[in-house]
């Protein structure tokens, strides 16, 4: 997998505001909110996106939508929507794999 904004995040290469880290992902505010909370939930191990990922990545992916639900918590979400983009006609731009974390406003279904 070619190096990503969010591999540079991983290594600190780059600043990011940070609200959760631990072994295995990290996450950070979204540098272009859609929503008074947005978090970006991601794994340590690059995965490409949700296509990619296989039967070896099916603990680290129970562990992202666990610590999702954590910073949900953590930032005092009573409701929140996460959402993943997969592949580039669902929206995805950056091509490792990341769990949106997005709440503190009424939201409507379907999305815009």
């Amino acid at each position: 997998m070619a190096e990503t904004i969010f591999s540079k995040i991983i290594h600190r290469q780059i600043p990011a505001d940070i609200v959760y880290e631990d072994d295995h992902c990290l996450a950070f505010r979204d540098i272009s909110p859609q929503a008074p909370v947005h978090v970006l939930v991601i794994p340590k191990e690059p995965i490409e996106s949700l296509a990619t990922a296989n039967g070896d990545s099916a603990e680290l992916l129970g562990h992202l939508l666990l610590k999702a639900a954590h910073v949900a918590r953590q930032e005092q979400l009573e409701g929140w929507r996460t959402v993943i983009n997969t592949g580039t006609e669902a929206g995805q731009t950056v091509f490792h794999l990341h769990i949106h974390v997005i709440g503190g406003r009424p939201m409507a279904w379907p999305p815009g």
